[in-house]
């Protein structure tokens, strides 16, 4: 009998499946705040429940709490002022391991059934999510309640919708029948038990705090495994919050909360002994490329899915829409103030300039005039604050400092510093162009995470692509770009990112942007270059989560 959640969702489940296979345009959840989606009064409901867990202990209910920890300062410059648990790292891997016995039995399908109401039941709670995840990213608030809330759901379902897939076409049992001629068959029967390949910890990011997190927990939940959350120092609220209410429905459908559970920690120490813990199988990771080559190193106990970092970048050849072009890259590096795993860091331009619609222009005239372009664009202060958020962390401030002193190179576009009348003491920044030679690889051939972007002269179009894939194959990419008017460039160029293993948007000038990546649609990385092992989402990232686990006997 199937699971009641499963048969309530069931066609969700089945929606889903079929966006997985066609991948053309679906989402499950309303990426606009709506009111008639959300409710009349979702706003406020949402907003006074956030306020409501400011200045208090975020009580979760955990194994071996052994006292308090919370250090998040929000970019926007509001008290917080919240404590999480803080528990012994033995005791919740163990309560996690033991919470699992209970998780396998009720099979696929009930797991399934239960993980898709969860991420129902936090699409209800899209409002009070969004407003931490504002709160402690720096993210404006469409973004905030777009990629903290259904845009994150929407990846959430899409790694619970291939943990479907993949275990769907394993049969629970069969008869074995092999014919021996004159004599009696061979006869058996055989089960096959699916069961999940450990405990997996999560390690989120101070970024996208739950757009980050959700693929890798509901992929590890889905396959039958218990989760430890581990969120960034900065941005742990949105992860309790998820937390919480996984736990509750749980609760609800009478198995152990343990199954998923947050790890708060002021020790270092204490976060090496979990992710290296022997009885943790998998761990998903966002970040540093430091911290992550260390995951990958050090815990060969575990399966490691990385996000790390890389170098995004542009070709330009030539275009039959200068001015749609130049907003469509003004916008994509001024939102969120760059602070975006897919940001454009590099646009490479030849030397002798682009041909357009409006006339050649030279490389100096495409520095000039993607400049004027983000100014114009954040000129109106609403559209700014609206658009930029604030700066994350000071390590981007210090860099836009840097960028804006001419460390790096030419400063075509200074970074302005802008006052927030709402949020006084956020830091507000607009980005920073910087225009060096293709000779000077250090300067953009190293990530320099924030609102900073290099405009790259290089020979002519063909050592631009080259660049773009020498630079993905050494250093990453997870986006690259290019416009041309020409099909043979853009055929050579597509060419270059299958062999660097990379997503390519071609000629981008209404309303996608190159930093935006659609779930069900767009695959997020490809596994195949040095920015990301995994994909968000595709089989191989839920096929290894679990195994099959088989008893036979003579009929």
């Amino acid at each position: 009998m199937s699971h009641p959640l499963f048969e309530k969702h069931r066609e969700l489940i089945e929606q889903a499946c079929k966006a997985a296979r066609t991948r053309g345009y679906w989402s499950p959840f309303n990426e606009m705040p709506s009111p008639k989606t959300y409710g009349e009064n979702a706003a406020a409901e949402g907003k006074a429940a956030f306020d409501a867990l400011l200045g208090k202990n975020f009580e979760l209910d955990q194994v071996a709490q052994k006292g308090w920890h919370g250090s998040e300062v929000s970019p926007y410059g509001i008290e917080l002022n919240i404590q999480y648990p803080v528990c012994d790292i033995d005791a919740l891997v163990d309560a996690g391991e033991a919470a699992m016995t209970g998780w396998q039995a009720v099979g696929n399908e009930a797991r399934i059934g239960i993980t898709t109401e969860m991420l129902t039941r936090l699409n209800q709670q899209s409002f009070a999510i969004a407003t931490a995840v504002m709160m402690t990213s720096g993210q404006g608030w469409m973004m905030a309640f777009q990629a903290g809330g259904p845009h994150a759901q929407d990846r959430g379902l899409e790694s619970v919708t291939y943990a479907y897939l993949e275990q769907s076409v394993i049969p629970t049992e069969t008869i074995w029948e092999k014919p021996q001629g004159k004599n009696p068959s061979l006869v058996m029967k055989k089960h096959f038990e699916i069961v999940g390949r450990g405990v997996g910890v999560v390690v989120g990011c101070g970024t996208f705090p739950t757009w980050n997190t959700y693929p890798g927990l509901f992929a590890t939940l889905a396959t039958g495994n218990a989760v430890i959350v581990k969120p960034h120092s900065n941005a742990i609220l949105p992860a309790a919050m998820t937390v919480k209410i996984l736990r509750e429905i749980l609760r609800e459908n009478q198995l152990d909360p343990n199954l998923v559970q947050l790890c708060v920690t002021p020790d270092r120490a204490d976060t090496q002994k979990l992710v290296k813990h022997e009885k943790v199988h998998s761990i998903d990771f966002t970040g540093s490329n430091v911290f992550g080559q260390w995951l990958i190193d050090n815990c060969r106990q575990a399966q490691v899915y990385a996000e790390l970092a890389g170098v995004n970048n542009i070709v330009i050849d030539s275009t039959d829409n200068y001015k749609a072009m130049l907003r469509n890259l003004a916008f994509t590096l001024s939102l969120y103030s760059g602070q975006m795993c897919t940001t454009s860091q590099a646009i490479f331009v030849p030397a002798n300039g682009i041909e357009t619609d409006a006339g050649h222009k030279s490389y100096d005239d495409v520095c000039n005039d993607l400049a004027q372009a983000i100014s114009g664009f954040l000129a109106k202060p609403e559209v700014a604050f609206a658009v930029l958020g604030a700066i994350q962390s000071k390590d981007s401030a210090e860099r836009v400092e840097q960028a804006n002193n001419g460390t790096f190179g030419k400063v075509v576009l200074a970074s302005q510093k802008l006052e927030n009348p709402e949020f006084p003491n956020a830091d507000v920044r607009t980005p920073v162009l910087v225009a060096c030679d293709a000779n000077d690889p250090n300067t953009y051939q190293v990530e320099r995470f924030g609102p900073i972007s290099f405009i790259v002269k290089v020979a002519d179009t063909s050592a631009a692509i080259a660049l773009s894939e020498q630079v993905t194959r050494e250093h990453g990419a997870l986006t690259v770009g290019i416009y041309s008017t020409s099909e043979e460039v853009i055929d050579t160029m597509v060419r270059a990112t299958w062999r660097s293993k990379v997503a390519l948007s071609i000629n981008l000038t209404g309303g996608v942007f190159v930093n935006q990546s659609a779930a069900f649609s767009d695959y997020h990385g490809t596994g195949g270059n040095p920015s990301a092992n995994a994909s968000y989402a595709d089989s191989a990232f839920v096929a290894n989560r679990f195994r099959v686990v088989q008893r036979r006997y003579h009929v």
